[in-house]
């Protein structure tokens, strides 16, 4: 690894983890299109990124249980079920070619930002006062 990989990647943690801290967004979204940027494959960025969002969820959890934010049952119902998910997704990212696996990532994001989009403009309606 260059210095320059290096800074670059200590850099994208510090992003990642203040706009997970702040948004509660994860590794997919953040880590991925960096990493990609850094030079890895498809594939290894996802791969790098699911390794990647343990200490920053680590912390996360820390920190949200602190506050009285943390509903335990309702995220490990999730997490269990996930562990099936990844599974099954590994599979399938590792049988698709490189092209395929990076354009549905980008439509994964197309939609998650028209779905953010849409929950605010819906927002806006229902409290015409908020900013």
């Amino acid at each position: 690894m260059s210095t320059t990989t290096i800074v670059l990647a200590l850099a994208l943690g510090l992003a990642a983890g203040v706009l997970s801290g702040l948004f509660g967004v994860g590794g997919g979204i953040l880590f991925v299109p960096t990493l990609l940027a850094l030079g890895l494959g498809q594939v290894e960025a996802a791969a790098t990124s699911l390794l990647a969002i343990v200490p920053t969820a680590a912390v996360g959890i820390w920190r949200q249980t602190r506050y009285g934010n943390m509903r335990v049952r309702p995220a490990l119902v999730v997490g269990i079920a996930s562990i099936a998910g990844v599974e099954v997704g590994v599979r399938v990212a590792t049988s698709l070619s490189e092209s395929v696996l990076r354009r549905l990532f980008g439509v994964l994001l197309l939609l998650v930002a028209a779905q953010l989009v849409a929950s605010t403009v819906r927002l806006g309606r229902r409290h015409p006062g908020a900013r």
